[in-house]
């Protein structure tokens, strides 16, 4: 019978459920960004713990940094001392986790990364990253916006404003770098007018786009880093009146997916946070087995629009 151990961001105590972990089973501890800050990452953490104790082999530690480095850190000195089968980790800065995780390999542990990779330089202590291909989201995301622009008629003149996500993370700094580095490729003269981070939250994001909506009397396009932000850069612009502005994300919430609805808000990237946090635990079983796992193992993002937005469930998130 499954044990499952959570401990939650303020929490001192472990919560566990009934039933010891047989001799065949696996020990399997998660450290997670900040599950509190967005939709995404709380569908997670529920989808990993339906999804660890339905597995009669797995007993699971689920930790949370609450978006602080030096809590996931200790988190993971606290796994190791565990003596975990394997760790999963959700980093919450790529470069400052690479000594835990260093560490841990040092120890015998397997590391598998989730959603966001560590940078390259901890490469060497993973078995294995599992998640989404964050560069080709910001791709992707890029040859939305200058679909809609070709479409529009002003792809030699439209001006874009940039929301990342949070500054020293993985995934922000990827899904970045996709876009910009193909919104040249396909639309050569379209003009990035201004980059700020939104954190990957809504009301930072919405006070972002305020400042830009005041700084640039012409803007035709926004590329937020999820919709969770593109939807406070979208609330900003309401209130201020400025209607016809191209909204594009990189990762499909219900509130982008409702604003798609409205007509509001243009195109995303549809990702599953169950799919996400199932495919971390079984690319850790995986690797306790011994299988053959790729050690960049992707799941499909593919593209969302208003054009095409039927074929898609709207998310849970």
């Amino acid at each position: 019978m499954t044990r499952f151990t959570l401990v939650a961001t303020t929490a001192v105590a472990a919560l566990a459920f009934a039933g010891a972990a047989t001799a065949e089973s696996f020990k399997i501890g998660i450290t997670q960004n900040n599950v509190g800050v967005d939709s995404y990452q709380t569908t997670y953490e529920k989808a990993f713990i339906a999804a660890a104790e339905a597995n009669a082999d797995v007993e699971a530690v689920v930790l949370d940094a609450g978006g602080d480095v030096a809590r996931q850190i200790a988190q993971m000195e606290d796994l190791i001392q565990q003596e975990v089968d394997a760790i999963i980790i959700w980093p919450t800065n790529g470069e400052a986790v690479i000594p835990a995780v260093r560490k841990a390999h040092k120890a015998g542990i397997p590391v598998i990364v989730t959603n966001s990779n560590i940078a390259e330089a901890g490469f060497p202590f993973v078995k294995s990253f599992s998640g989404p291909d964050n560069i080709t989201q910001g791709s992707r995301s890029a040859e939305i916006m200058c679909d809609k622009f070709k479409a529009m008629g002003i792809e030699n003149e439209a001006k874009v404003a940039h929301i990342t996500g949070q500054p020293g993370y993985t995934t922000a700094i990827e899904r970045a770098k996709g876009f910009e580095d193909r919104l040249p490729e396909v639309c050569p003269n379209v003009t990035v007018l201004d980059t700020q981070p939104g954190d990957w939250n809504r009301e930072k994001s919405q006070k972002v786009m305020e400042a830009f909506l005041v700084k640039y009397d012409d803007i035709d396009g926004v590329y937020a880093g999820d919709d969770n932000m593109g939807v406070g850069a979208l609330n900003a612009a309401k209130a201020a009146g400025r209607e016809g502005i191209i909204f594009v994300g990189a990762t499909n919430f219900a509130v982008g997916y409702e604003a798609m609805e409205r007509g509001e808000y243009w195109g995303s990237i549809y990702q599953s946070p169950v799919d996400d946090a199932e495919a971390a635990l079984k690319t850790a079983l995986d690797v306790l087995n011994g299988m053959d796992v790729p050690f960049l193992n992707y799941f499909d993002t593919p593209k969302i629009t208003q054009d095409n937005q039927s074929n898609f469930t709207k998310p849970v998130f």
